[in-house]
């Protein structure tokens, strides 16, 4: 069997939502052997799960050690994103079996937020990402830049300067403006130039990536506040294993898109729910991996709430420091 992706992206309520997730659960169940072979051994399988709530949970550390993508798509031509992890880890490896899907989740979700990309001057001040092959958040954000109706939207590597004077004389002339940057690269620019942006969107993708101490995600919005003269600093939440994002617009609160959902796990038990509002590992379905694994814990503490969105508190203790998303508790 197959899965229609178009239905993922017309997912409007939790009963569309249901339907699909229960059509990829049977289509990565009978066509990706690492995860059929996972929920063997669960003695999970489409006969006795008859809801989301009963669909396990990969754990993404499978993405370093198996192939994690549907099996008649494998021999194919894909995409390969990797982790950028750290010096002598194991990265991860998302094999992504048709890249349109990547391309239609991130524009979709992005316009879900905020509207079409192609209305904003998109600045990306990315150094640690451009540095290596295979981010997915390089690939997302060169393709916001091509998309974008302004010709000074780009990446921003060491000309800060050219940067500073770029950022302040759009902002002036009212233009809609993304800076989307790293987390030390944002504060590192924020220290050096004491700016009262008015029309800009100023988004971490978070890490520090070893450039920096770590600092909780309060601590560093208001330094970034205080040095971009912004009232909010907004949030990207993705990583090379989901090809979707949530987005907060601010105090580290992220919603997700229609074809993505979050839940937390017991930290001691990782078969057993979390409360809502209790601290518990993060469990997302992310529809678009629809060719790979639509269904992973991972291993970021945080907590959801009623209305479907989340927070990230930090990570287990021995997980990877991962650059994409996060600040320790």
């Amino acid at each position: 069997m197959d899965v229609d992706t178009s239905h993922i992206f017309a997912i409007d309520g939790p009963e569309t939502f249901e339907t699909c997730c229960l059509a990829v659960f049977n289509y990565q169940y009978q066509q990706n052997p690492v995860y059929h072979t996972y929920c063997k051994l669960l003695k999970k399988h489409p006969d006795n799960i008859t809801t989301s709530a009963g669909i396990p949970y990969l754990p993404i550390e499978f993405f370093k050690s198996k192939s994690v993508v549907t099996a008649k798509l494998k021999a194919k031509d894909p995409i390969i994103f990797t982790s950028s992890g750290t010096t002598g880890s194991t990265i991860s490896r998302h094999i992504v079996a048709d890249i349109t899907i990547y391309e239609r989740s991130y524009l979709k979700a992005f316009e879900h937020f905020y509207g079409p990309i192609a209305q904003y001057c998109v600045l990306a001040l990315l150094p640690s990402y451009l540095d290596r092959q295979g981010s997915s958040l390089i690939y997302m954000a060169n393709d916001f830049i091509h998309r974008s109706h302004h010709k000074e939207s780009g990446f921003y590597l060491n000309n800060i300067e050219a940067l500073k004077q770029q950022l302040v004389r759009l902002d002036n002339e009212g233009t809609k403006i993304l800076l989307l940057g790293v987390s030390f690269a944002l504060l590192d620019f924020a220290e050096t130039y004491g700016l009262s942006l008015k029309n800009t969107i100023v988004m971490e993708t978070g890490g520090m990536k070893g450039r920096r101490k770590e600092m909780i995600r309060s601590a560093l919005h208001q330094r970034l506040c205080e040095g971009f003269g912004v009232e909010h600093i907004h949030s990207e939440y993705g990583m090379t294993e989901l090809l979707s994002q949530a987005y907060s617009k601010g105090n580290g609160i992220f919603k997700c898109p229609p074809w993505m959902q979050v839940s937390t796990r017991d930290t001691e038990d990782p078969l057993t729910p979390q409360a809502v509002g209790k601290t518990g590992g993060l469990n997302i379905i992310d529809l678009a991996n629809v060719h790979s694994c639509a269904f992973i814990a991972t291993q970021d503490l945080g907590k959801t709430y009623a209305d479907g969105s989340f927070e990230v508190l930090g990570r287990f203790d021995h997980s990877d420091v991962r650059g994409c998303n996060l600040m320790v508790i």
